[in-house]
């Protein structure tokens, strides 16, 4: 697939400015503080320019580009995209560069920042480039500048995914979030189910597996080359690991034939439940998926290990206590302790990567519920409330996002909060149910 090439065409500045005129704001974003409040923000109408500087008409590809990016900010809960029609005087701009922008409309819309894209004159036989500029409208100032060169139509929600990208980095430090994929399970009738992909705003749904039975589980190795699950098909189950290189899928079997949530470890081998005659203990398998060592090893059942970015975190749930928990063992130390002490159903843990979250369902009497544990601090906050069943959740990379599964529709949908909480948006993935969402940084 044909890279974009980027340039920075001026420094990213900072976000916290001091204040320009009587009752300008500052903007200052911290997505892992709790209650942080939305941004205005709108993207003018494109303009084109000339190499003398005049401006002209957009391209058609200018409205498709602003629509893909006002459809990327929908999934961000700090953004509010407001709609261009509401700006007084017009939403077109006599310019692209900050003196030739009327601010003051946008300052009496409360607008806190500004998206302005040009698209020069490309040369003869030349792809299209674009030059994208965000503002702050109370003080004027540059927040990022970005051009992309090189464009075919097909590759705008790349240019989008991108430029988002660089703008989450610039306002909270890191964007991995427009970088990321989900791997999730999609069910294919009564008795199949297979593993697919998607980007979490819905570009490049991909359909991975198409397997007889059950294909359960993703997990998506550090490299996004590799995609590990549980695979249970009419006469044994297996360890499925499908290759983003080569579209295949190789089959691993264990003694026992209970194979059960497999995950990748930052060092790219395997934790996953396997049982050889009694209930399932959790292993450690090396990088050809054979069996190392035990990390967990009792008479309980013992499930769903989830690591942080050192590897030497694992949250995973144990039955050694009558009913499902969350524990938390040190790989390091050797510790391994109980972090949840409420309710009786407590499963699917997923680890943020700076080992300071867990984030878990929990059934209570309405159904199940998304709860994250603060391991520094103890507290445990409800970030989901339904209706229906909210389940395996899952913490992006950036450890703001999370992703998790809910019945709210009618149907099993893949959704999206925050470690704070927060009204959830769904993730395009076309028709059928969908589960069990894993993230991965894959490669493009």
């Amino acid at each position: 697939m044909k890279t974009i090439r980027t340039l920075f065409l001026l420094s990213v500045v900072a976000l916290v400015f001091p204040a320009m005129q009587a009752g300008a704001r500052s903007i200052e974003v911290d997505i892992y503080g709790p209650g942080q409040g939305a941004l205005n923000l709108v993207t003018t109408a494109p303009l084109g320019s000339t190499p003398a500087g005049a401006v002209t008409a957009s391209p058609a590809e200018g409205p498709e580009l602003k629509s893909l990016i006002d459809r990327n900010m929908y999934f961000l809960p700090f953004i509010k995209v407001v709609e261009g029609s509401t700006i007084l005087g017009g939403n077109t701009p006599a310019g692209f560069k900050a003196p030739d922008i009327d601010l003051r409309r946008y300052q009496l819309a409360g607008v806190d920042l500004v998206i302005t894209q040009a698209w020069p004159t490309p040369a003869p036989g030349k792809l299209p480039s674009v030059e994208l500029r965000v503002f702050e409208a109370f003080s004027g100032k540059l927040v990022l500048g970005k051009a992309y060169f090189d464009i075919s139509k097909d590759m705008l929600p790349r240019v989008a995914d991108r430029f988002c990208a660089d703008f989450m980095k610039a306002l909270t430090g890191r964007g991995d979030f427009f970088l990321s994929t989900l791997a999730f399970v999609k069910k294919a009738g009564k008795t199949q189910k297979d593993i697919w992909s998607v980007h979490p705003t819905g570009r490049d749904l991909r359909q991975l597996t198409k397997l007889p039975g059950l294909s359960l589980s993703p997990s998506w190795s550090p490299d996004g080359r590799y995609v590990i699950f549980s695979h249970i098909g009419d006469r044994y189950h297996s360890l499925g690991v499908w290759d983003r290189l080569t579209r295949r899928v190789q089959h691993i079997k264990f003694p026992g034939n209970t194979i059960i949530g497999p995950t990748f470890l930052p060092n790219n081998k395997v934790a996953v439940s396997l049982a050889s005659g009694g209930n399932p203990d959790i292993y450690l398998l090396n990088h050809i998926f054979q069996k190392e060592k035990a990390l967990v090893e009792n008479w309980a059942i013992d499930v769903s290990p989830s690591f942080d970015a050192s590897g030497t975190k694992m949250a995973y749930v144990s039955s050694r206590r009558g009913n499902p928990h969350i524990f938390l063992k040190n790989l390091a130390t050797g510790s391994d302790d109980r972090i949840t002490t409420e309710g009786k159903y407590n499963t699917t843990p997923s680890i943020s990567p700076d080992g300071e979250l867990v984030a878990f369902s929990r059934m209570l009497d309405g159904g199940h519920r998304i709860f994250v544990k603060d391991l520094v601090t103890g507290r445990e906050k409800q970030v989901s409330f339904g209706p229906g069943n909210d389940e395996m959740p899952a913490f992006a990379p950036d450890g703001y996002f999370l992703a998790f599964s809910s019945s709210r529709s009618g149907q099993y949908k893949v959704y999206l909060t925050t470690r704070h909480g927060g009204e959830p948006r769904q993730v395009p993935t076309g028709d059928g149910e969908a589960t069990m969402p894993s993230w991965g940084l894959v490669p493009d």
